[in-house]
């Protein structure tokens, strides 16, 4: 595989998400033109995978595997980024057509390593659905990113590995997702016993903070050497009081902070590398 450079960071863009409604926030990119034009800006800013989630015609959450396709070609038509589909969609979306999300084609695929309390919201992860699609992803050949959102999912990695091998490219690249009230906390105590919790196989790792833990998360995540994940999904303020004007605006924060710990994007081709897709 192509080495990749110790300084890079991987950052990637998740522009939309399940949870704001369009008419909460205009600049949300959810139609299939705007989503298009958002990857194209975060590429150009440093972003090198985007995490997609997409909406129907009225907006809303879905998982309609035509909708999915055509993202899928769409971003690769028009960018070089990774594209990672949420197998997540929305806490409402049965588990089977979850497990669908794979006849897309992306790149990648998020993994949620189990059950979570969202908000007033369960996002349901049992045991046999993760493993259901762990096996599945390695038969299409598609990476996933394994979202941990508390320590019990850091270790069921760890379980999971040992049950069915390496993932599809022999690396694994993990995402700590912190600051969801039901999950592990958006602070550098919590991101720093995560890490230390990691099993050995892991060979990336990136941190999410949700909200206001954005900034502390980004920080700690840069301190240990993670990558990042930022966007709209995420966090709607880009300071106290003040909107996001767009998901290229949060990925040229990212590139920014990652500038003062001395990183340097990686490319597209060097994410595809890093995460075992070249």
């Amino acid at each position: 595989m192509t080495a990749v450079p110790a300084d890079r960071i991987l950052i990637t863009v998740a522009p939309t998400g399940a949870e704001t409604a369009k008419a909460d926030c205009p600049q949300l990119p959810t139609t299939l033109e705007e989503l298009v034009a958002t990857a194209q800006e975060c590429q150009a800013a440093g972003a090198a995978m985007i995490h997609v989630h997409i909406r129907d015609d009225d907006h809303r959450p879905t998982l309609d595997l035509g909708r999915l396709t055509a993202t899928v070609e769409a971003l690769h038509e028009a960018t070089d980024l990774v594209v990672q589909l949420s197998t997540g969609g929305s806490v409402h979306d049965p588990l089977e057509d979850r497990l669908k999300v794979l006849d897309a084609r992306p790149d990648s695929c998020s993994l949620t390593m189990g059950t979570t309390n969202f908000g007033d919201d369960v996002f349901s992860n049992p045991w046999p659905f993760v493993c259901e699609l762990y096996q599945l992803s390695q038969e299409r050949e598609v990476v996933p990113e394994f979202e941990l959102f508390d320590l019990g999912q850091v270790h069921a990695l760890r379980r999971l590995i040992d049950r069915y091998g390496l993932p599809y490219g022999g690396r694994v690249h993990c995402d700590l997702v912190m600051g969801v009230p039901g999950g592990m906390d958006g602070t550098a105590d919590s991101l720093v016993a995560a890490v230390a919790s990691m099993p050995p196989e892991v060979t990336s790792w990136s941190a999410t903070g949700i909200g206001r833990s954005t900034l502390a998360v980004a920080l700690a995540a840069l301190s240990k050497g993670g990558h990042l994940r930022v966007g709209m999904e995420d966090v709607l303020t880009i300071s106290r009081g003040v909107p996001v004007e767009s998901n290229a605006q949060l990925v040229e924060r990212a590139v920014a902070l990652a500038a003062l710990a001395q990183r340097t994007p990686a490319t597209p081709a060097e994410a595809r590398a890093l995460l075992g897709l070249a």
